[in-house]
């Protein structure tokens, strides 16, 4: 599978803090947003990925990300010029993509919970259609929400609901057949001259081919979309790492958890930042890992 993390757009709702930086970069807790999404897709066994961004913000990507080799992976990087909608990303993409299912991941969405890894690796196997991932929430009349059977197959999908038939909002993380190229090609733009991805995943609905997987209790969902939202997860973050002495969303953890560098090669990563805490845990867990 294929990983894509969309880190375009304006972030025109955090002004002005995004009118110089990428709302993908700025600090949630002790790293860059971003690093919460490509943590995600790394758990979940993905190790070829698109950084989509503007034009304006790709160099910064490029700074912070690179091509990926220090954390085991293969990072590429792509430009959406103008916002186009989610599902454009697929197509922006479709190179990068080949042969493979694809995931997708919002550059603004964090998400943590336990045994994570396990539930991304078993939904990232065998995709046929799609699968979305959805979180119970008090207000789903601002999300789009899904409404499933007692398998689990989802029966509708609704963007914003006056009524909505369930609480289950759908997440900015999703996964693909390698169809779905072809069925984001065919899409019509909105009214905005936007791919909307509920239209994508609506095309796989349709055919019988839609997956809603329950994130449920004792998870956590966190948009960072506004200045409320971003200080709510930030305070998260810090709470946990604080109270629990780890940090999520570590990448060079991640990375070595995973298999993906080995214990001398984290340290040498965390020796690079060792005049912080973030470099000084990473070398900790270099230490404790090798």
């Amino acid at each position: 599978m294929k990983g894509i993390i969309l880190a375009g757009g304006s972030g025109s709702r955090l002004h002005p803090m995004t009118l110089a930086m990428s709302k993908q970069l700025l600090p949630v807790g002790d790293k860059p947003m971003v690093y919460y999404p490509l943590s995600v897709l790394m758990l979940a066994g993905i190790r070829e990925i698109l950084v989509v961004s503007t034009p304006a913000d790709q160099p910064h990507f490029r700074a912070l990300l690179g091509d990926g080799s220090d954390l085991g992976l293969a990072v590429d990087h792509a430009v959406q010029p103008t916002p186009g909608g989610l599902a454009q990303a697929f197509l922006i993409g479709a190179e990068h993509i080949g042969h493979d299912p694809a995931a997708l991941v919002l550059g603004d969405n964090i998400f943590h919970g336990p045994a994570f890894s396990d539930l991304l690796v078993e939904n990232a196997k065998n995709v046929d259609g799609c699968v979305l991932f959805g979180y119970p929430v008090t207000d789903p009349e601002r999300y789009g929400v899904g409404e499933t059977d007692s398998t689990g197959r989802l029966v509708s999908i609704e963007e914003k609901p006056a009524r909505p038939r369930s609480n289950r909002a759908i997440t900015g993380l999703y996964f693909y057949a390698n169809d779905v190229v072809d069925l984001a090609r065919e899409l019509t733009p909105s009214a905005r001259g936007e791919l909307e991805i509920t239209d994508l995943n609506r095309r796989y609905l349709d055919q019988g081919r839609a997956r809603l997987v329950d994130l449920g209790r004792g998870f956590a969902w966190l948009d960072t979309g506004t200045p409320e939202s971003l200080l709510q997860a930030g305070e998260y973050v810090q709470t946990l790492q604080s109270r629990q002495g780890v940090r999520i969303a570590c990448v060079e953890e991640v990375a070595l958890r995973m298999g993906y560098i080995d214990a001398d090669s984290c340290y040498r990563l965390g020796a690079r930042m060792g005049n912080s805490d973030y470099g000084r845990y990473v070398m900790a867990i270099a230490r404790e890992l090798g």
